[in-house]
């Protein structure tokens, strides 16, 4: 059972988190102080250390809670689906649409990458897609479903930075995501057997 202590202190944890998406996309996240981020959240610095050990220790935190969050979407989004190109679709859509309505992601997304405080947290949420969706693949009857997958992770990812500088929904770019998995004019997936040369 939870107490109204540890319900408030999970308030204050949510408030400061807040604060540091809002600022990552104010600032980006290579100014993302911790002096700028209990500002923003209106607590004392005393605060933020009992939440977080150091900066890096709350990015990790920021980017977990945030994709925690868009795991539970893109479930709920995909629940009952059957594997294949339409839960692939349905998880794209979901994950796409979460990024535009969340402020920050696109400091999360971007400059992530570069922090390597992040670092691992990004590898693993990057493996956790990708076992999400290879089942996928192995049902369009791809050749190496999971590096299809992974592939497909990093188009996915790269069509939210997109719409995240447009600033909305970008039809033209989820149409063509889709185009990557359409079947071949026989009504079988491509195989893939044409090889990128060396």
């Amino acid at each position: 059972m939870t107490t109204s202590r540890q319900r408030r202190a999970a308030l204050t944890r949510e408030q400061i988190v807040e604060a540091g998406l809002r600022l990552g996309e104010r600032t980006g996240l290579a100014k993302l102080s911790v002096n700028l981020i209990v500002d923003e959240a209106g607590v004392a610095k005393g605060t933020f250390f009992h939440h977080f050990t150091d900066r890096a220790g709350f990015l990790v935190a920021v980017h977990r809670e945030f994709h925690d969050r868009l795991f539970a979407d893109i479930l709920a989004a995909v629940a009952g689906l059957s594997p294949g190109r339409d839960r692939l679709l349905a998880a794209a859509g979901a994950y796409l649409d979460n990024c535009l309505r969340h402020r920050g992601i696109r400091a999360l997304l971007l400059e992530a990458r570069a922090e390597p405080a992040i670092g691992d947290a990004i590898a693993e949420r990057n493996r956790q897609a990708t076992e999400l969706i290879t089942p996928d693949f192995a049902a369009m009857g791809w050749t190496h479903p999971a590096e299809g997958a992974a592939l497909w992770n990093g188009l996915v990812v790269e069509a939210a930075l997109l719409e995240l500088a447009a600033g909305q929904r970008q039809d033209t770019i989820r149409n063509a995501l889709a185009q990557f998995l359409q079947p071949r004019s026989d009504g079988h997936p491509s195989r893939h057997r044409t090889r990128i040369r060396e």
